[in-house]
């Protein structure tokens, strides 16, 4: 009895692979690698808002510091009031203000990191 040696072809399936990118589909971390303009837009969004954090604090500061010498012009007989003033006084305040825009660019960072790793 002969036997029939017709070649049987064979069809190996797989998944499916991906050319490229699709087309609605972006990389924010590419884009900034790349330095296109949407990369620079990334950039620029978040240089402005750390320096909308800044600059909070640079006019809180100015209010706190600023009307010091007024107050002390007013009182010329008051050394120890200015020492206590400037030595105690103005220490927590200024320590919550260094912790609260710490915290703030640190958040503004932690949220870009986000926005780019595409989570």
């Amino acid at each position: 009895m002969p036997q029939d040696h017709t070649e049987r072809r064979v069809v190996v399936t797989g998944p499916p692979r991906q050319a490229g990118r699709a087309s609605g589909y972006y990389r924010p971390r590419t884009e900034i690698d790349e330095q296109t303009t949407l990369g620079h837009t990334y950039v620029r969004s978040l240089m402005r808002t750390q320096l909308r954090a800044a600059l909070t604090v640079f006019a809180v500061l100015g209010l706190l510091v600023g009307p010091l010498p007024l107050l002390f012009a007013a009182m010329p007989d008051a050394r120890r009031l200015e020492w206590a003033v400037l030595g105690f006084g103005l220490y927590a305040p200024l320590v919550l203000l260094a912790r609260w825009y710490v915290r703030r660019a640190e958040r503004n960072e932690r949220d870009f990191v986000r926005l780019v790793e595409d989570r």
